[in-house]
Parts: C-alpha cells; sequence; structure tokens
C-alpha cells in the first residue's frame, strides 16, 4: 500500500489559505461559505480573523492542524472555502480598463506552472496597476491556495480570465487596440520602449519560454539585460522588473 503521509495536499481552487489570503478575502467582501480555523488558535491575525468571519455571519469551524494540513499546505491555521471560482472574461478586464479610464494593461501567461509564480506575478500585476491577468485553462498553474496565499490577497483585486486558446486571446487584444509584448532573452532592451497606450505583457512558461505560437502572435520582443553569470531570472521576478517599468512609462 502506497505511505500517503508526506504527499502534498491535492489542492483546490474552491479553498483558499493563510492569514492575509483570508483577510483579504474578508476585506473584499465576497462570499465565504465556510471559514476552518485552528481549534484554539487565538493569536495575533487569527483573532482578528474570526472576528471578522463572525460579524459577517461565516459559520466558523474549529479544526486540528492535521486536518487543516490535508486541506491545504502552508494555511497558517486559517482555511476559507468559497464558492466555485468565477474567472473574469476578457471583456471584463478591457470593461475595467474603460471604468478608470486607463488605457489597458494586461498581463498574459504562458503556461506558468508553478502555483507560486502564479501568485506572485499577480500580486506584481496588481501593485503595478494592471487591469488583468490571463492564463489558458491546461498546462497552467491554477487559483489554488498554494497561489492565492502567495498572491498576498492580490488575486481578490484584480480579474484572472482563463481562456481556452492564448493565441486567439492576444489576436482578441490586439483587435481592441493593445500592443502584444513577448518578454524572452533576444529582444531589446525592456527599459528603451515607449509602453504608452494599450499594452500586454506574455511572459512564458518556467523551463521552456513563450511558446513560438504565442511569440509569433506578439507584436515585439523586449528582454532584461543579464549582467551576472547566471543568464536568466525566475520568471516571477522578471515580471516585476518589466511590469513597473511599463507602469512608471503610463
Amino acid at each position: 500500500m502506497a505511505d500517503n503521509r508526506n504527499r502534498a495536499p491535492q489542492e483546490s481552487e474552491n479553498l483558499i489559505a493563510g492569514r492575509n489570503a483570508v483577510r483579504e478575502l474578508l476585506k473584499s467582501g465576497k462570499t465565504i461559505d465556510k471559514l476552518y480555523i485552528l481549534k484554539g488558535a487565538r493569536d495575533g491575525l487569527l483573532t482578528v480573523i474570526f472576528g471578522e468571519a463572525t460579524r459577517a455571519g461565516v459559520p466558523v469551524v474549529e479544526s486540528d492542524r492535521a486536518t487543516l494540513d490535508r486541506m491545504a499546505a502552508a494555511n497558517q491555521g486559517v482555511i476559507a472555502q468559497i464558492p466555485e471560482r468565477e474567472y473574469a472574461s476578457l471583456e471584463d478586464i478591457l470593461a475595467l480598463a474603460a471604468e478608470r479610464g486607463e488605457a489597458p494593461f494586461v498581463v498574459v501567461l504562458d503556461c506558468v506552472s508553478d502555483p507560486h509564480n502564479l501568485g506572485a506575478i499577480i500580486r506584481s500585476a496588481e501593485c503595478a496597476g494592471c487591469h488583468g491577468v490571463i492564463i489558458p485553462k491546461r498546462r497552467s498553474a491554477l487559483l489554488t491556495p498554494s497561489a492565492v496565499k502567495a498572491s498576498a490577497g492580490a488575486v481578490e483585486h484584480i480579474p484572472v480570465c482563463k481562456v481556452a486558446n492564448l493565441s486567439s486571446a492576444i489576436e482578441y487584444l490586439k483587435e481592441n487596440g493593445l500592443w502584444i509584448y513577448a518578454l524572452e532573452a533576444d529582444g531589446q532592451p525592456y527599459d528603451g520602449v515607449d509602453y504608452k497606450g494599450g499594452c500586454a505583457l506574455v511572459l512564458g512558461s518556467e523551463g521552456d519560454g513563450v511558446s513560438r505560437l504565442v511569440r509569433e502572435n506578439c507584436d515585439f520582443v523586449v528582454s532584461i539585460p543579464m549582467r551576472g553569470k547566471v543568464n536568466s531570472l525566475n520568471v516571477s521576478n522578471a515580471a516585476a522588473v518589466v511590469l513597473f517599468e511599463v507602469a512608471k512609462g503610463r
């Protein structure tokens, strides 16, 4: 019989784990079906979360550590169960830009598979003022508890759109006036580009970068010059560098 004691829990998209992530969820006013909190723990932020959940009428269940760990890794003693997550549409993202009176600023992720990278990129995108993040339905990390926790709650404040075909999504963005920039190693320096107007930054997977078909649909290729002996950055770090350059130029 297989030993499952050291196997990571199978994460579900309708769970949000971690103190900061759950606090941001409560602040957002979105529906929470149930809150699971570590039995007997009322220290610091857990006390605040317990009180806010109670005042909001959210059912609170006290659970032992083993139960919480089976539900989600690195839960910090609190897990929120939400209805099935609703992803935004491409139209929602453009509508948000219009509502703000701004040219659309979008991030497109080409099969980023690590949920921590996904969450970190969403966090940077929200902080940089992006209007949405686009991910593919297949071969990509999704909004599991690990991704949501890595976003530090940013996922509650920025639309995330899941599409069947990235190339088609990029074509839709282009039809709506956005210029598409792929971040790859062989492009022009990222800090010498004019990003005014609608734009989308395309980031590739951790191992293979931007796929050929997606790259062919991009208008420009930009890169971050490397000064050291290591020739690349982690995708979430690279995203942060370029996103804030784009934000500065806008």
